[in-house]
């Protein structure tokens, strides 16, 4: 299996304890044996081992790299402030708990590190967008031979597409301004 991913970006959250589940006996692609999770603070680092053998063994396979951070989760929705006061009446404590969330933010270099079985490792992280509670990730990247854009919103995969354009570069001038030959501006 060939692949490689061009363009990444994630705004993945999810509860840690949902992917420490999922990376119990997660369903893995053929290039990957298995993965570790390895957290370092606030910091994991998810490894993947590759399959093939004759990848030397100081050879860095991808990796993906998430945060995490806490926050608090309420039961039911917590009073707005400045609603209407009855005296003297006690608040009542709305039930809450701290939640660790595993966040996958940022662009390719920063979620998705190393490129000897990348695509495999984007595979892996499309499974965990899945099961994300909020954010997104979209990406696009090459899978034998063909191009193909993935975007998944709040755990749901969304349709997305590849657009070509024309480097802006190669049409300096033609469709914007040539402010080096501008009758307008004095010099």
């Amino acid at each position: 299996m060939t692949g490689r991913v061009f363009r990444l970006h994630s705004t993945l959250e999810l509860p840690l304890e949902d992917l420490e589940e999922y990376l119990e006996d997660p369903d893995l692609p053929d290039e990957i044996d298995e993965v570790t999770l390895t957290r370092r603070n606030n910091t994991l680092i998810i490894n993947a081992e590759a399959s093939d053998e004759s990848l030397s063994k100081y050879t860095p396979t991808a990796q993906l790299k998430a945060s995490v951070t806490e926050t608090r989760v309420y039961e039911e929705e917590p009073p707005r402030a400045g609603g209407p006061s009855w005296g003297d009446e006690e608040e009542e404590e709305i039930p809450s708990e701290l939640v660790e969330f595993a966040c996958f933010k940022g662009d390719r270099e920063t979620v998705l590190q190393n490129t000897a079985v990348q695509y495999g490792m984007f595979e892996v992280l499309t499974e965990i967008a899945k099961l994300s509670e909020k954010g997104t990730l979209t990406a696009i990247s090459e899978h034998d031979g063909e191009l193909e854009a993935t975007r998944i919103v709040e755990g749901e995969q969304r349709p997305a597409t590849v657009e070509v354009v024309e480097n802006p570069q190669n049409s300096a001038g033609k469709n914007g301004v040539d402010w080096r030959d501008n009758e307008f501006i004095d010099e």
